[in-house]
C-alpha cells in the first residue's frame, strides 16, 4: 500500500512539473513577451465587434449560507450590435446596443453596456462600496503586457473593472480579470436580496462563431457588520455571428447621438478625476438615479426634440450634481 501512495506522489509530481507555469501562477510577464502578444491581444478586442444573436444564461450553484434557498436558473436572449467607438491603439472602447423588435416590426434601440479595454494601465476605477467607486492602482509588476477592462452601465457611469492576461491554454485563447467586486445586476437589484454585491472574476473567449463572456460571481451579504459569501453563480454569455435583424436601427441610433454620448463619457471621467472616483446613488432598475433622463435626452435627439447642446448641458448638471466628492 505504502509503495502505491509512493507511486501515485510521484506521479502527481511529474504531472505538476510537466504543465505551464502560467497554469500555476501568473508571475509578470517579460518585456519581450508583451510586445510578440500585443497585435493578436489588439486582434481579438477587436474581434468581439459585430453583429450577434446573443444568449445571456445565468445559475446560481454552491449555496454557502445554508438557509438560503437557491434560484432556479434564468434565460434571456436577443440581438446585439457591437461597434468599436474609440481605437487609440493602446485603448480600445466598445459599445454594445440591443435590437428590440416590436409587434408592429417596428425596432427599438436599447443602449447597453460599455467595455473599455486599456493596454498596461497605472490604475483602475473599481466598485469599492455601495454607491462608490474608487482609483485602485494596478501592481506595478504586474502592469506589463496586460489589459484592463472596465465595464460601464447603459449611463455610461462605472460598474466594475479588472485586469489580467490574454494567454492560451489548452488550445483556447482567453483573457482572465484579477478578483473584482461589482454592483448587483438588474435581475438581482430588482429583487432585494440577502446580498448586496459580487465578487467575480471575468473571462472573455473567441470563438468559431463570435465569442463568450463567462462570469464566476460569489454573492456576497452583509451579516453581523461582517461581508459573507451567501451563493456562487455562473453566467455565460454566448455572443454568435447573426445579422438577420434591423442592424441600421442601431448604427442609426449611435450616429444620431455619438456626440451627446461622447460628451456624457467624458463628463463622468472629469468627475472621475476631480472627485477621487464616483459616488453616486444607485438605483435597481437602471443603475443609477439619473440614468432614465441620461437615455430619454439620446431619444429626444434622435426624435429631434431635444438639441445635442442642449441635452449635453442638462447632462453634465445632472452628473455634477448628483455626485460627491470622495
Amino acid at each position: 500500500m505504502k509503495k502505491t501512495y509512493r507511486s501515485l506522489a510521484a506521479g502527481l509530481l511529474l504531472l505538476s512539473a510537466a504543465l505551464p507555469v502560467a497554469a500555476l501562477a501568473h508571475p509578470p510577464i517579460a518585456a519581450d513577451a508583451a510586445a510578440a502578444n500585443f497585435e493578436q491581444d489588439r486582434a481579438d478586442i477587436l474581434a468581439m465587434a459585430g453583429n450577434y444573436r446573443v444568449s445571456f444564461n445565468m445559475q446560481e450553484s454552491t449555496r454557502w449560507d445554508p438557509n438560503y434557498e437557491v434560484l432556479e436558473p434564468k434565460r434571456s436572449g436577443g440581438n446585439e450590435v457591437v461597434r468599436v467607438i474609440e481605437d487609440t491603439g493602446r485603448k480600445i472602447v466598445l459599445q454594445h446596443m440591443l435590437v428590440i423588435t416590436g409587434d408592429d416590426d417596428k425596432s427599438m434601440i436599447i443602449k447597453h453596456w460599455r467595455q473599455d479595454w486599456e493596454y498596461e494601465p497605472a490604475r483602475v476605477l473599481v466598485y469599492s462600496d455601495r454607491n462608490t467607486w474608487t482609483w485602485e492602482d494596478v501592481p506595478e509588476k504586474m502592469r506589463t503586457g496586460r489589459w484592463s477592462q472596465t465595464v460601464y452601465q447603459v449611463d455610461d457611469s462605472p460598474r466594475y473593472a479588472g485586469w489580467g492576461q490574454y494567454e492560451t491554454q489548452g488550445g483556447v485563447r482567453r483573457w482572465r480579470s484579477n478578483w473584482t467586486w461589482r454592483p448587483l445586476a438588474r435581475r438581482d437589484a430588482v429583487r432585494n436580496p440577502v446580498y448586496d454585491r459580487y465578487l467575480s472574476i471575468n473571462r472573455h473567449q473567441p470563438s468559431p462563431d463570435g465569442w463568450v463572456h463567462w462570469q464566476d460571481n460569489t454573492k456576497m451579504g452583509i451579516k453581523d457588520g461582517k461581508l459573507v459569501p451567501i451563493v456562487q453563480e455562473y453566467v455565460l454569455n454566448t455572443y454568435i455571428k447573426y445579422d438577420q435583424y434591423d442592424v441600421k436601427a442601431a448604427d442609426d441610433y449611435w450616429a444620431a447621438t455619438k456626440g451627446y454620448w461622447a460628451a456624457v463619457r467624458a463628463e463622468w471621467d472629469r468627475v472621475a478625476a476631480t472627485k477621487g472616483g464616483i459616488a453616486i446613488q444607485e438605483e435597481a432598475q437602471t443603475g443609477t438615479v439619473i440614468s432614465g433622463r441620461l437615455l430619454d435626452m439620446a431619444n429626444e435627439i434622435q426624435d429631434k426634440t431635444l438639441t445635442t447642446a442642449k441635452a449635453i448641458e442638462e447632462a453634465k448638471k445632472l452628473i455634477e450634481t448628483n455626485t460627491r466628492k470622495l
